[in-house]
């Protein structure tokens, strides 16, 4: 089942076209990477897709449900881009805000909040105010956020940058291990190497989707070795 539907979405702002006609799904237990250049439509993408921004054509549908829907975002764990955080309040302070948002009792949350403390290595740091944070934990905090109560989907735009090379393998590690539990989840990234770890990758060049595969077959395609030549000679392909 498709946990993600996108058919045909288009957004323009003015007659600027950031999206054209993109199609795409995210399949319940699998981990689908949006990769493509600053400025390529992938946050907006995103926002359109949970209705944050109003799509010009098309339609996606989360959840088989079309977006915005208050009863539906129960059901995902969304990262932005951008965090969003209560800094004059603890770490600990804002998984119980969002949690409570979430649904999640008392008992539940405090197990959660532990978990996902571990998973992104804020333990040591959940009674500090957010505002002491350094940029890097600050993503840590949002990700941990967006993984409170197992939600059946989670979209997470760029939730690495900042994060040393040893923390993201454990983060990937955790991603994997909810995909193998039926997890939906959509990524985008700029670090290539973590384009090889998703099990399809979702080309997104001048607001249009450019190609669509597993890694190996990408590479296949282009006879390259790496995601990143697949990338720049998809970008080659496009100049010419």
């Amino acid at each position: 089942m498709n946990q993600i539907t996108i058919h045909n979405l288009r957004k323009q702002f003015g007659n600027q076209v950031v999206l054209a006609d993109v199609n795409m799904t995210v399949p319940s237990g699998k981990i689908v990477g949006l990769i493509g250049p600053s400025g390529a439509g992938k946050s907006t993408l995103i926002k359109t897709t949970l209705g944050m921004e109003k799509a010009t054509a098309g339609e996606a549908l989360v959840l088989q449900t079309t977006m915005p829907n208050r009863k539906i975002l129960g059901r995902i764990g969304y990262m932005a881009q951008s965090d969003a955080l209560y800094e004059s309040l603890t770490a600990r302070e804002n998984l119980v805000f969002f949690g409570k948002m979430r649904g999640l009792n008392h008992q539940t949350l405090a197990t959660q909040i532990q978990q996902a403390a571990t998973t992104v290595a804020l333990t040591a740091d959940l009674d500090k105010p957010v505002s002491d944070f350094s940029g890097g934990m600050k993503r840590r905090l949002s990700l941990a956020i967006a993984l409170l109560g197992n939600p059946e989907l989670l979209i997470l735009d760029e939730p690495t940058v900042g994060i040393d090379p040893a923390l993201r393998h454990q983060i990937w590690a955790e991603l994997e291990r909810r995909r193998d539990q039926g997890t939906g989840i959509l990524v985008t990234t700029h670090v290539m190497d973590e384009a090889e770890l998703v099990d399809e990758v979702n080309l997104l060049m001048q607001g249009r989707i450019i190609a669509t595969d597993s890694p190996q077959n990408l590479k296949q395609q282009y006879q390259v070795d790496s995601i990143e030549a697949v990338f720049l000679a998809a970008e080659h392909t496009l100049e010419d």
